[in-house]
């Protein structure tokens, strides 16, 4: 079984203190789902996981099964299985969506690389993405919509089959339709291959179709509770200030929500 082990973890940047005492622990087979308000320290733990270097650790550490995380760049993490799907993906011209992903798993399986069934894959991903097929030969998200941009995040996810999915509001700027194919897409892909997935979003909407085991409200660089897929429920309907103040997750307040809705 794979985990992610994060240890009283103190980040800054500039000077600015970040995240704080932070601690978690994921394990294969479970998702975990990170909110709270802005500016608390959630797209800053997905970054830092994957050694973003301009985050400067200051205190604990971060460790894929034994293998201490803290010091190793991005691409070393990414070789033991460590996956980032970025909030705002950005455009590489001159390189093509096959080519990039051709690269990464010939380098990574070496002799075991076969051609043939990585592009029989890709297409059949492409397909169940609903994305236009011309994309794989285009450059990386070059002309891409935000929406496109997402799926194309949700395909690099498939193919290149990680061990632990971090995905920082992979929702935001998704159309219904969108949302739906992404959400049900990553569901899909954790049931089949059972990753630890942290999934950092703002709204409830997309755990209509990621189902969590564990969600967290960070506040002020750390956790500050945490429970299952009810404490989103009471996040949409109370906010954060509320949920913060009290003591556990109410059950009426989810099945009011719930009706409500």
């Amino acid at each position: 079984m794979d985990r992610l082990k994060i240890v009283d973890l103190c980040v800054e940047i500039d000077n600015k203190p970040i995240l704080k005492n932070f601690n978690l622990e994921i394990k294969s087979g479970e998702i975990h789902v990170i909110m709270g308000p802005n500016g608390t320290g959630k797209s800053t733990l997905t970054k830092i996981i994957m050694g973003d270097s301009n985050y400067h650790i200051t205190r604990g550490d971060i460790y894929f099964n034994d293998t201490l995380l803290n010091d190793l760049k991005t691409d070393e993490r990414a070789r033991l299985g460590l996956f980032l799907g970025v909030q705002l993906p950005m455009e590489i011209e001159g390189v093509t969506n096959a080519d990039f992903l051709r690269t990464a798993l010939s380098i990574r399986e070496k002799e075991n690389f076969k051609l043939y069934p990585f592009i029989k894959k890709m297409e059949q991903t492409v397909e169940k993405l609903e994305m236009k097929k011309e994309m794989i030969h285009r450059g990386i998200n070059v002309g891409f919509s935000g929406g496109e941009r997402k799926k194309n995040e949700v395909l690099q996810m498939y193919m290149l089959e990680p061990k632990i999915v971090l995905l920082d509001e992979i929702d935001s700027g998704l159309d219904v339709d969108s949302l739906r194919i992404v959400g049900t897409s990553i569901m899909e892909y954790f049931e089949k291959n059972k990753p630890a997935i942290l999934l950092v979003t703002h709204y409830q909407r997309l755990l209509n179709y990621i189902k969590p085991h564990f969600v967290h409200i960070m506040k002020d660089g750390a956790i500050l509770k945490s429970g299952d897929a009810l404490l989103a429920l009471e996040v949409e309907k109370e906010g954060y200030e509320k949920v913060e103040k009290s003591k556990k997750t109410s059950t009426c307040i989810v099945k009011d929500f719930i009706n409500h809705e």
